[in-house]
């Protein structure tokens, strides 16, 4: 017999409460290209070094991604309803905090704030998508609206953060969440009705939050530490070693206690190891690269906030076109390898005409095409491996095999920017000093030259990764066409119809 979360009555408001949850979708979704137009120019404000300007994103990727199954499992045990309420309060007041930064420490902070109420209100929000629309069609068509509003919020937020940055100033592009998050939070609070019995009442693995987020932590600072101090400093070796240690001990930890915030059965498959994998080394390239060509397009080209906004809509419409006309037309007819193999090599192209970026460069001769096939080829992979990261799993495993793409993207985008931005700071420091002793004349042409020599040479890496992307998908996954019916528990284990299909439909994550 079906559970009874799966015979219950719809709730009448479900489409209402859609409207509220869509919106504090479109709400993270904007803070996480929204920063990145203005990031320039909040950089010159607080007077932000660039060894740490990465950490205006990477603060807040950190947090997110680090915390997402502890959000996840916080929703689970304290209510969904009233995590995601609590996630939009939160994550108002540290937006407001960000506006109103006086210096570098508090915009940093503030941005890991962004992200704590963030892994509160994500997991949240799909769970309730997930407990509400209970009917397989109605369900589909509630998480497509919720992608389509995370795809397209991308592009809404560079434009919009273009046009406050110009218009008002950077500090608009946090206090514009604030209405958002207090709109989605009313609306929420009184429409949502949770249904009864849903919650999982498994106890909380402190112990693995604790390994997970300090791992982390750990990884992430090493790989930052060491553009200032060099990859030889005792510290960023010691951070590195630190990380290793601390994942090695949340790895043991979760093979031996009761309720293990990620069972490790979730990660062993080897179809949804190669996805997270390759969907975490995809994102490192590309997270780089975001902050590369904000900086090529304002700094070296001279282009306005609103300007690089409208920059990178190439790159935006081809992620829509490659999901939604390439990757969800041939996903149910071949197999997941085939396009996200051939996906991430596409982008891996894309990226590669970037290494050829001159101060002088063509934007439609070279940045426009560039953009498209990394697009294109991001979008193809993306669907396939959105399904195939929950195909299989156990219901009870259901959240957590979903909040694992999120954390590996979030994770995946903290270590792209901190890795790819200390190469890029490395090579231009290096370039730097060697034509300044070469007797170069012109400072101001040779800080533009030895910047943009810095992201070729950073991006040259993004190609290397996108390629092992690319092999990891081609060699890892062995799964055939995703079934169009509702999918069945992998290992032999029975899985109800239909539990699976409601983490089916593909949520682009930011």
């Amino acid at each position: 017999m079906p559970k009874t979360a799966d015979i219950r009555l719809p709730d009448p408001s479900r489409w209402k409460a859609l409207a509220f949850i869509a919106l504090a979708q479109l709400m993270v979704v904007l803070d996480a290209t929204i920063v990145n137009i203005a990031l320039p120019h909040a950089q010159t404000a607080l007077d932000i070094s660039d060894a740490n300007k990465q950490w205006v994103i990477t603060a807040y990727a950190l947090a997110f991604g680090g915390l997402l199954l502890f959000g996840g499992r916080i929703a689970d045990l304290w209510g969904r309803k009233r995590t995601f309420v609590v996630g939009l309060i939160g994550f108002a007041l540290a937006s407001a905090l960000g506006g109103a930064a006086q210096n570098q420490a508090m915009l940093f902070g503030s941005r890991a704030l962004q992200g704590v109420f963030g892994a509160l209100l994500a997991p949240a929000a799909l769970s309730l998508l997930a407990v509400m629309f209970t009917d397989a069609k109605e369900r589909a068509k509630a998480f497509g609206i919720y992608g389509a509003i995370a795809g397209g919020g991308g592009a809404v937020g560079l434009i919009l953060g273009g046009f406050l940055t110009q218009a008002l100033n950077w500090r608009w592009t946090f206090f514009v969440n604030i209405p958002f998050a207090i709109v989605a939070a009313a609306g929420a609070y009184f429409v949502i009705r949770e249904p009864a019995g849903s919650r999982n009442r498994a106890s909380l693995d402190i112990p693995g939050v604790v390994l997970s987020a300090l791992g982390l932590v750990s990884l992430v600072y090493g790989f930052t530490r060491a553009e200032s101090a060099g990859w030889s400093d005792g510290l960023t070796i010691g951070m590195f070693v630190a990380s290793a240690v601390l994942l090695l001990s949340f790895v043991l930890t979760e093979s031996k206690v009761k309720s293990p915030l990620l069972p490790l059965r979730v990660l062993l498959d080897r179809n949804r190891g190669g996805v997270y994998l390759s969907l975490g080394l995809a994102v490192i390239a590309m997270f780089g690269l975001f902050l590369f060509l904000t900086y090529y397009l304002q700094v070296v080209k001279g282009y306005s906030p609103i300007r690089t906004g409208f920059a990178f809509l190439p790159m935006i419409a081809g992620m829509i076109t490659g999901s939604t006309q390439i990757g969800a037309r041939l996903m149910t007819r071949v197999p997941a390898r085939k396009l996200m193999g051939p996906g991430f090599l596409v982008a891996a192209i894309g990226m590669l005409l970037l290494t050829q970026l001159e101060i002088g460069s063509s934007y439609v001769g070279l940045i426009l095409p560039a953009q498209l096939l990394l697009g294109l080829g991001m979008g193809t992979a993306f669907m396939p491996a959105m399904s195939l990261a929950t195909h299989g799993v156990e219901p009870r495993d259901s959240g957590v095999a979903s909040a694992m793409v999120n954390t590996s993207q979030q994770v995946g985008g903290a270590i792209g920017t901190a890795l790819l931005n200390t190469i890029a700071a490395s090579a231009a420091t290096a370039y730097a000093s060697s034509h300044a002793a070469l007797g170069a004349r012109n400072p101001e042409l040779l800080k533009l030259q030895s910047m943009v020599h810095g992201f070729t040479g950073a991006i040259w890496w993004a190609v290397g990764i996108l390629v092992v992307a690319s092999a990891i998908a081609v060699t890892f996954i062995n799964a055939g066409r995703p079934s169009a019916g509702p999918a069945t528990g992998g290992s032999g284990s029975g899985e109800a119809d239909g539990v699976e299909d409601e983490f089916r439909v593909p949520v682009v994550a930011h």
